[in-house]
């Protein structure tokens, strides 16, 4: 992903586009990680997402952007709670990867110090906390402020919440007047499995892993939600101070311990780059067995007065770098495999394992991808892991990277049962006994048997409720599952949502008599499918489940047709794959050939046309445009990008067009009405002219549009 040279062959207007786009996708999972404590992608990926933009950013600096993820720490405090300015800021850290780049961090700094290779210099290297990170104020030895991170300058108060903390201390004797003491949140991992039983036991939210339950603890608005959660505390570093804590790093460490803070035993001296390695090494290799969550060693300068003179970048410190850990492996027995079915009808394997703890996760199940993989080759043909297929009853290694599904990465065959046969992948559904069939170039097989399947049905009508869907309050997914195999109040399709309230005067009683529901909150959920039967169109599209149609394309569809009627007469119109209307469909730009196929097959197949009838029938969807009516030169015309444009990239130029009321489509047709033509325009300027369409430049682009 972060290739040099691909990223030297970009364009001034591909890194530029591609800039916005790593700044949009960093900033939601900065948001995610940070402020919701629902991680939306892996460190790795994170980790990934942010070289690349560091490289970009080296390759064209004068292309930076003012809101650059390199500039970025943590995510905005919520509203929940007051805020925090940290007098001295709270940055990230650096990260390193390899052995070669802690190389370069431990050369940076004696360049930058001006040391020759024969001086001194010690560090420090301790566990780095899977936590959320907190800052303590303490004044004449009285704990008076605890805040979280939030972006680095600005925190969250959660002075009552932390003082619950058993680690954290409330008096301190022989501190400084002005002491801030930093560190990590956590949880054990028995702690963890101890409070998701509970939770579980009371029908209560269970937590994902131990980082996400000691940030979503910590950061209750009830202080008292906090106290019955087992957190627990290590101090590593400090903030404001009115007096030194000692000339070393460590010696501070120690004095931390002195005053009453619970401090990582594992914390070392090192005295150069191979014993930070040789200490990494150590660390990774107990970090399954130290009953809490580390994703990688932090390495600082030791002398305090060299992190002075070394001080810090705009958002981390010169003398501080993260080691990650890799992607973590374990190996285990494969103990089955099972097949399950999704909302498209996919075959899904998945491998059950003997319990194993990967990073602190107790792993039973492992995604095997599909028939192929567990074959030992890829879509291709070709080999992978040199051939070995995966069988039931092999020794397997696991590998998982952050919070991302498990997967199987070998096997190892010397310790494979004499009995063990190759697994035979099925050729029809085990929900239904539909035959699956594989289609040319796919590489899933798929049930055949529709809305006849029962685990895409429910599978779809959990799709239906979602939040970006229908967004039914009260009912969500185990709501779904219940009425699905209610034998009265049952939901089988979309449309039986709408009539549940309709369909027997009595409903409501019954519903009220069932095992979690009362009059009160059966009375909510038929109010609130009320609510939903005036619904947006791009809402409507996504909910509909169709494969390959997603939220983004869903608004894009939307905002091209502008309403239900139009939209779904186009795509009857477009169910031969030829003609104007199937031209027009795939001409709208983000809308492929494949998902256009997918789109026209929902509309042609005759039983999942009718359930989408029945449903569109009780419901009020409202029009794109009449929502979204723009008055300009340019409104309700379809246009066409084509060749480069010089003063605004495509993405900006498209942008402008759809917030001007046009509809930006990606092909020249008989529909089209303009095409902006930039330099090397080539075939879609010629069939504009062949056609008749009126073709301009970015120039007159700019002065039709009255843009500067």
């Amino acid at each position: 992903m972060g290739d040099k040279a691909a990223i030297e062959n970009l364009t001034e207007a591909e890194a530029r586009q591609e800039l916005a786009r790593l700044a949009e996708a960093l900033g939601a999972a900065n948001t995610a990680y940070h402020a919701k404590d629902a991680p939306e992608i892996s460190d790795a990926e994170y980790d990934a997402l942010k070289l690349r933009n560091s490289a970009i950013e080296a390759a064209f600096p004068h292309l930076k952007r003012a809101d650059s993820p390199s500039e970025m720490i943590g995510a905005a405090p919520s509203d929940g709670f007051s805020k925090v300015e940290h007098q001295v800021r709270m940055l990230s850290l650096g990260n390193a990867f390899d052995e070669d780049e802690v190389q370069e961090f431990a050369q940076r700094i004696r360049k930058y110090l001006g040391l020759g290779a024969g001086a001194p210099l010690t560090f420090t290297a301790e566990p780095k906390i899977d936590g959320l990170s907190l800052s303590l104020r303490y004044e004449d030895g009285k704990l008076v402020q605890a805040a979280t991170r939030g972006d680095g300058a600005t925190g969250e108060n959660v002075t009552a919440n932390a003082r619950t903390i058993a680690d954290i201390p409330q008096l301190l004797k022989g501190a400084p007047e002005v002491l801030e003491v930093r560190g990590e949140v956590y949880m054990t991992h028995a702690d963890f499995a101890a409070l998701n039983a509970r939770q579980a036991e009371a029908g209560a939210k269970t937590f994902a892993n131990p980082r996400n339950a000691a940030a979503g603890s910590l950061r209750q608005l009830d202080a008292e939600i906090t106290r019955a959660r087992p957190l627990r505390f290590f101090a590593y570093a400090w903030g404001d101070l009115s007096a030194p804590l000692a000339e070393t790093q460590m010696g501070a460490i120690r004095r931390l311990a002195d005053l009453g803070f619970q401090t990582n035993p594992l914390t070392r001296v090192c005295d150069g780059p191979a014993a930070l390695i040789e200490t990494y090494n150590e660390i990774a290799e107990a970090r399954a067995t130290l009953g809490y969550d580390i994703d990688g060693v932090v390495y600082k300068v030791d002398d305090l007065a060299l992190q002075h003179r070394l001080g810090f970048r705009s958002t981390t410190p010169r003398w501080a770098i993260a080691h990650k850990f890799a992607a973590e492996l374990a190996w285990t027995r494969l103990e089955a495999i099972d097949i399950q079915v999704g909302r498209t009808g996919a075959l899904s394997p998945v491998a059950r394992l003997l319990p194993v703890t990967v990073g602190g996760v107790v792993v039973s199940n492992a995604t095997l991808h599909n028939e192929d993989y567990i074959a030992g080759r890829d879509a291709n043909g070709n080999p992978i892991r040199e051939g070995r297929d995966i069988r039931v009853g092999d020794w397997v290694q696991v590998y998982r990277a952050g919070d991302v599904i498990p997967k199987i990465a070998d096997v190892d065959l010397s310790k494979r049962p004499e009995a063990a046969e190759p697994y035979v992948f099925p050729a029809t559904c085990p929900e239904c006994a539909s035959e699956a069939v594989r289609e040319e170039g796919d590489a899933v097989r798929r049930c055949t048997g529709g809305i006849i399947c029962p685990a895409q049905a429910v599978e779809k009508l959990k799709h239906f409720v979602s939040r970006t869907a229908f967004d039914i309050e009260g009912l969500g997914a185990k709501q779904v599952e219940q009425f699905y195999h209610d034998d009265q109040l049952t939901i089988r399709e979309p449309a039986d949502i709408f009539t549940l309230r309709r369909r027997d005067g009595a409903n409501l009683t019954k519903l009220a008599n069932r095992d979690g529901w009362g009059a009160r909150s059966a009375e909510k959920l038929f109010d609130a499918i009320d609510e939903r039967r005036k619904i947006a169109l791009n809402r409507v599209i996504f909910a509909l489940g169709i494969r390959h149609v997603g939220e983004s394309a869903s608004s894009l569809l939307a905002a091209h047709y502008g309403s239900w009627e139009a939209f779904e007469r186009a795509m009857s119109e477009a169910a031969s794959g030829e003609g104007a209307a199937w031209d027009e469909l795939i001409g709208i730009d983000g809308v492929g050939k494949v998902m256009a196929a997918s789109l026209v097959r929902a509309f042609s197949q005759e039983a999942e046309r009718a359930s989408i009838d029945r449903l569109i029938a009780h419901l009020e969807v409202q029009n794109t445009a009449a929502r979204g009516a723009v008055e300009s030169p340019v409104s309700g015309k379809t246009v066409v990008f084509t060749g480069t444009l010089e003063k605004m990239t495509r993405a900006e130029a498209k942008a402008r067009a759809e917030s001007l009321g046009a509809k930006v489509s990606g092909s020249v047709s008989a529909r089209t009405d303009l095409v902006i033509a930039g330099p090397g325009a080539g075939s879609k300027a010629k069939k504009a002219a062949d056609l008749g369409v009126e073709v301009i430049d970015e120039d007159a682009w700019i002065e039709l549009i009255g843009a500067t």
